[in-house]
């Protein structure tokens, strides 16, 4: 385990709980993300990247939107080991985020985060900017969205005008299922 994922395992008994253990692992292909919908001490919808090794997380307690109108709040929370974009279960009362987690919604991602000489930023450098963009290839989340950095841990997530904006559609009402199990967070 690096310094990345200390406060992941400072706040988790692997006795206790059946997340993943804390370990940075190399990335191939493609970076990975995963929505999590996340039934702690007030429902949220956790937001995860790969980058570096590990999963960058947003807690987004209104869920991510489709409408390029709406500005989602995110706050970012302590890394998370790639291992975990496949969890799915409880977490047990009295560890740290007790509660149910489904995997609400994953896929892979394409950085297209540009410098001002239109060259592709490092993720990593668009994080340290304080300003992502990127194409997701999920299962319902589809098309461009930016993560802006407002000050400290709180950042906007934003769908970008494409073709996969939808201002009708509320996706997390009309979509709550797990796409890994079928079942709804309550079902858990």
């Amino acid at each position: 385990m690096t310094k990345k994922l200390a406060t992941y395992a400072n706040r988790r008994n692997v006795k206790k709980s059946k997340e993943p253990i804390p370990k940075v692992a190399s990335s191939r292909g493609n970076p990975s993300f995963v929505v999590q919908q996340h039934a702690a001490r007030s429902m949220h919808y956790d937001l995860r990247l790969e980058i570096g090794g590990v999963m960058k997380s947003w807690a987004i307690p209104k869920g991510p939107s489709l409408n390029p109108s709406n500005r989602r709040l995110a706050v970012l929370t302590d890394d998370h080991p790639l291992s975990y974009k496949n969890f799915e279960g409880i977490i047990p009362e009295g560890e740290y985020g007790a509660g149910k987690v489904i995997v609400w919604d994953r896929g892979k991602y394409k950085n297209i985060k540009t410098n001002k000489q239109g060259k592709e930023m490092t993720m990593g450098g668009a994080f340290k900017k304080g300003t992502i963009e990127v194409f997701l290839r999920g299962k319902k989340l589809r098309g461009a969205f930016a993560l802006v950095r407002m000050s400290g841990k709180n950042w906007l997530l934003v769908k970008m005008k494409d073709d996969y904006a939808d201002a009708r559609k509320n996706i997390i009402k009309s979509e709550p299922y797990s796409v890994k199990s079928g079942r709804e967070i309550h079902e858990l």
